[in-house]
């Protein structure tokens, strides 16, 4: 038996030496692996002889646990695009979940999908909308799985269907971005009917949104909300009832500025005289913003889940939520008026001229300073620091440290640097998850769900691919957990609740399987880089990597990624990931 660089699906490897977390929570075990087949064959005792001709990988030192599971994504379009998903498959993430946030492309035009999704998720229409315009043959759930089925998966794919595209498909477009239109019976009962179709093809469930700053693209309604928005409460409770008598999951958006209807959230999962509905919201977060708010949402769940009868989890990132914006790139900006109607603009000049009006300036600092209005954002202008800038002088400082020494109010002077200098001004700030003591306490709660990466989408701001990798260094550094007990948080606890066959390392599951060195899990996966975005000529997206932390990457028995390099047909050969249905109940 010997070494070789990579393996294929039927070749058997044996896997020796590696420390093996089963994913289900407890101490390592010291065994050998042996995967064939696709799947974990047997586990054997260190040294023992396994089949003749079998690839042998050293593992000694190193961590054998479970391939991960990113819970939040939007890889929607980019699946479309580069189907490896590599910026996910190198960290060791073997499962993804799309459809957040009420939008999937399983059903709909595409022009009306590229301008519910790019503005909202950061990703650049002139790419998706004629990239789904080119490959969109589907229309419907089970169609859109099967279309899925027949791509390059780097790693699985599970999704949710989501209400902003079922509304759209059965409304049109228009109407369903009309707050005076209510669907009619026949177009609800057609929405329940996608519903429907969608679980019994094996989608997780439906995402909702009731976030206002998320805002369409194109020309015909730019900068309206997405229409799950304009949904009434009694439309959600229709389509709530389907998921609950069908046992599926309910993803919801609350508006994360004013944060009032996150109770009525928590009453759709309740149970009382009736079955309690698994409901994951985004998001708990330690925000300068609204300091405690992660304190009531906690408490919210154990109320929820213990007296009411309900299964309310809340998604949670195990790590800073830090961005990286590019003049006023970013959603926070849309939280008020003033800053939608500046990114209404494509046109630089005509965002640049919309800046320096000072009717306009003064709209933007009464919104911005309203005490009343709910906020995501803490709008601390001496928080965040300049990264880059056409003037250097400037770089490592912040928007109130430049304005003081320039007498401007710090509104005025950042208004002032996006106008002059527009995306080539970029500033960095922390945004949530800022105090390391409620972090931990974040990351241990049993209301919580880890995950919360958004990959695929926010491109230029966020970078948040590797975060099973940095839960996992920090467990290591700070002790919060046991690694086991942070590998099952990142595996099979999130594959059980969501009805996914994922998350273990037992004989007979699946192999997908990450091969991690501990001594790597270091200062280097918090380091900010940028790199080329495939398919997307021109666009760097922001990342995260330490390629020396992920030895070997193995999914469904096949190794995609080995010694800091993708294996041997990534994302342009099926075999790797695949499509995985739910299990409802």
């Amino acid at each position: 038996m010997q070494e070789d660089l990579a393996t294929s699906e039927g070749e058997p490897v044996l896997i020796r030496g590696a420390e093996v977390f089963d994913g289900l929570g407890g101490p390592p075990r010291r065994v050998d692996v042996l995967v064939r087949g696709g799947v974990v064959e047997a586990m054997l005792a260190p040294g023992e002889a396994g089949p003749e001709g079998a690839r042998i990988i050293d593992a000694a030192g190193c961590w054998l646990t479970p391939g991960f599971i990113d819970l939040h994504t939007h890889y929607d379009a980019e699946l479309e695009i580069a189907p490896s998903l590599g910026e996910s498959l190198r960290h060791g993430v073997t499962t993804v979940v799309i459809g957040s946030c009420g939008l999937s492309m399983a059903v709909g035009d595409p022009v009306d999908l590229a301008d519910m999704f790019c503005r909202v998720e950061g990703i650049p229409r002139a790419t998706v909308k004629p990239t789904l315009e080119r490959v969109k043959t589907w229309d419907g759930p089970r169609a859109y799985f099967e279309h899925l089925d027949g791509l390059p998966l780097g790693p699985n794919v599970a999704a949710f269907l989501g209400h902003s595209a079922i509304r759209a498909a059965t409304m049109g477009l228009g109407p369903s971005l009309d707050a005076n239109h209510r669907p009619s019976a026949g177009e609800l009962a057609g929405m329940l009917a996608l519903v429907d179709e969608a679980l019994d093809a094996g989608f997780i469930g439906l995402s909702i949104n009731t976030l206002p700053w998320d805002k369409m693209d194109g020309e015909q309604f730019r900068s309206l909300p997405t229409p799950s928005v304009f949904a009434s409460w009694s439309e959600y409770r229709a389509l709530a009832r389907r998921l609950r008598a069908r046992k599926a999951v309910l993803q919801g958006v609350p508006n994360i500025s004013t944060k009032v209807n996150v109770l009525l959230f928590a009453l759709l999962s309740a149970g009382l005289l009736r079955p309690g509905l698994k409901t994951s919201l985004i998001a708990m977060m330690d925000a300068p913003a609204a300091r405690g708010i992660h304190r009531i949402v906690g408490l919210l769940t154990r109320v929820v889940n213990r007296l009411l009868g309900g299964d309310l989890r809340f998604q949670a990132l195990p790590n800073p939520f830090d961005m990286r914006v590019d003049g006023i790139e970013v959603p926070v900006f849309e939280e008020i008026g003033a800053g939608t109607e500046a990114l209404h603009h494509e046109d630089p000049e005509a965002r640049a001229a919309l800046l320096r009006d000072p009717g306009y300036r003064r709209r933007f600092k009464r919104q911005w300073r309203n005490p009343i209005l709910g906020r995501a954002y803490h709008r601390d202008l001496a928080e965040p620091r300049i990264e880059a800038c056409p003037d250097p002088a400037l770089i490592g400082r912040s928007f109130a440290d430049i304005a003081a020494e320039r007498g401007l109010d710090p509104i005025d002077l950042m208004l002032d640097l996006v106008a002059e200098y527009g995306d080539d001004l970029e500033w960095f700030t922390v945004v949530a998850n800022d105090r390391p003591r409620w972090l931990d306490w974040i990351i241990e709660h049993p209301g919580v769900l880890i995950g919360f990466s958004d990959a695929g989408a926010h491109l230029r701001n966020m970078a948040y691919y590797n975060f099973p990798l940095r839960m996992l260094a920090r467990v290591r550094e700070r002790e919060v957990m046991t690694p086991g007990q942070a590998v099952r948080r990142l595996s099979s606890e999130i594959a059980d609740w969501l009805g996914l066959d994922a998350g273990r390392v037992e004989i007979g599951a699946r192999a997908d399987l990450v091969i991690i060195d501990p001594e790597a899990l270091d200062g280097e996966l918090e380091a900010v880089h940028e790199a080329p975005m495939p398919g997307f000529e021109g666009l760097s997206r922001l990342v995260r990597r330490n390629d020396r932390a992920v030895r070997h990457v193995f999914v469904g028995g096949r190794e995609a990624w080995a010694g800091g390099a993708f294996c041997e047909g990534v994302g342009r050969e099926r075999g790797f990931g695949r499509v995985l249905r739910a299990q409802h109940g």
